[in-house]
């Protein structure tokens, strides 16, 4: 007698790779991108082409802009203000970079061996609530060389009042410590979440070998933190090459006094909206996006931050 086969279906049809996705998926996947990628069209992508076309021509927003080639970046690299102005910028990175970021890993350790408390961590991050303009203006009230409370207690320790704000020496140390205050937090809270993903067995195994805090911290802490750490290095320097307003609100006058403030930010800011050189500025802007390239690649290859150490 003939036995009569069956084939059960296929619960879901299969591809050459695998189960198919319902057709339906790719349109909701669509449909959930598209505020994004709206956003990211025509408030990056768009501004980020237009101004390197803007870079290539003189434009004053009164009149067409008229092409002219490469004479704006010709003009950049024989402009002292703007060799002054990356050279101030430089150094407002350097200390605000030093200064956050060992401050903020200090912060980070103490929490992850000290405290699980979550209202601490949330005092921690209490000075990022605060807008940079806000920021701005509470420590130039502060810091007031005739009136300031920062001053009065310099004055009771028995020191000089010091121009921190109003001195070529102190303003740029100063603007990089107010920004230290208000960003040390959330950056350590990002440093503390990397700390976490560490195994606690390996802080248990260095322990019963008989390692302390501190060489525990240089041996296991730092090399495992260490793509967590590059990543955030990486935003750090990018928000800090593009530090404005602060500079804006707590210095005299627009890059005050003498130029000790003027930044790269505040300089293309200056000449595109108080002397209409947009072309001008756009060639700047474009020229630190170059910067900015460079940079996070050269940090990205040199920290591996691709890469961790956790087997």
């Amino acid at each position: 007698m003939a036995v009569a086969s069956s084939r059960a279906p296929s619960k879901q049809a299969r591809g050459p790779r695998g189960p198919r996705r319902p057709r339906g998926d790719g349109l909701l996947a669509a449909i959930f991108i598209a505020p994004a990628m709206a956003g990211f069209l025509v408030f990056l992508l768009w501004p980020t082409l237009r101004g390197i076309y803007l870079s290539f021509t003189r434009y004053n927003l009164l009149t067409p802009a008229e092409w002219v080639g490469l004479d704006n970046y010709r003009r950049m690299v024989n402009d002292p203000i703007f060799w002054g102005s990356l050279r101030v910028t430089v150094e407002y990175v350097v200390i605000n970079i030093g200064v956050q970021t060992v401050a903020a890993l200090c912060i980070a350790v103490l929490m992850q061996r000290l405290t699980t408390s979550s209202l601490l961590r949330g005092v921690v991050l209490t000075p990022y609530l605060v807008s940079n303009v806000v920021a701005g203006v509470v420590f130039l009230w502060i810091l007031d060389t005739q009136l300031g409370i920062g001053n009065e207690i310099l004055g009771v320790l028995g020191f000089d009042h010091v121009a921190f704000l109003a001195s070529n020496e102190w303003v740029i140390p100063s603007v990089a410590l107010i920004n230290v205050w208000r960003h040390v937090g959330y950056t350590a809270l990002l440093l503390f979440a990397g700390l976490q993903a560490i195994p606690g067995d390996v802080y248990e195994a260095a322990r019963v070998d008989g390692a302390g805090e501190l060489r525990m911290f240089w041996r296991i802490s730092l090399p495992l933190l260490r793509p967590v750490l590059a990543v955030v290095l990486i935003m750090t320097v990018i928000g800090s090459f593009q530090v404005f307003d602060t500079v804006a609100v707590a210095t005299p006058g627009p890059g005050g006094p003498a130029n000790a403030s003027n930044v790269l930010q505040l300089y293309i800011y200056g000449s595109a909206y108080g002397r209409f050189q947009f072309g001008y500025a756009s060639a700047m802007s474009v020229a630190l996006l170059a910067v900015l390239s460079v940079i996070t690649i050269v940090q990205y290859r040199l920290t591996r931050a691709g890469e961790t150490d956790l087997g």
